[in-house]
C-alpha cells in the first residue's frame, strides 16, 4: 500500500486487532473518514468498522455501502465505530464510496459525535 494515495471515502482491509469488549475486531474493512490533508501528512487514519452483518440492529449511526463500492455485499458502516489507525494496519485498498453515500455518512458522523445541530449554530442561530 502506499501511503499517499489514502483518500477519504476509500475502503480499505484493516487489522483492528487487538479489540477490547464491543469494538470490532480483525481483518475487516474499513472507511476511511478522516481529511485527504491529514490522510496525506499524518501516519495514521481515521477510520470506521464496516460490517457485512446487515441484519443487526440498526442504530443512526449505521449506513449503508453498495457492494458497488468494492465489497463482496451490501454492508454497513458502523460510525459509532471510529478509530484511529496507524498506516501500517492498512492492507489492500478494495474501492471508494460514491458522493452521495459520503453524504450519509458525514450525517451520521455528525450524529455519533453530537453535532447533529451543528448547522444550525454556525448559520447564526440563536444560543438558546
Amino acid at each position: 500500500m502506499t501511503e499517499s494515495c489514502v483518500r477519504r471515502g476509500d475502503i480499505y482491509y484493516a487489522d483492528l486487532s487487538p479489540v477490547v469488549g464491543s469494538e470490532q475486531g480483525g481483518v475487516r474493512p474499513v472507511l476511511i473518514i478522516q481529511n485527504d490533508i491529514g490522510n496525506r501528512y499524518s501516519p495514521t487514519v481515521i477510520a470506521a468498522a464496516i460490517t457485512s452483518r446487515t441484519g443487526k440492529t440498526r442504530l443512526p449511526t449505521h449506513r449503508e455501502i453498495d457492494p458497488s463500492a468494492g465489497l463482496a455485499r451490501t454492508s454497513v458502516v458502523l460510525l459509532e465505530q471510529i478509530r484511529t489507525l496507524d498506516k501500517r494496519r492498512l492492507r489492500d485498498r478494495m474501492g471508494h464510496i460514491d458522493e452521495t453515500t459520503m453524504r450519509l455518512v458525514n450525517d451520521a458522523i455528525s450524529v455519533s459525535f453530537g453535532l447533529e445541530n451543528a448547522a444550525s449554530r454556525v448559520g447564526g442561530g440563536s444560543a438558546g
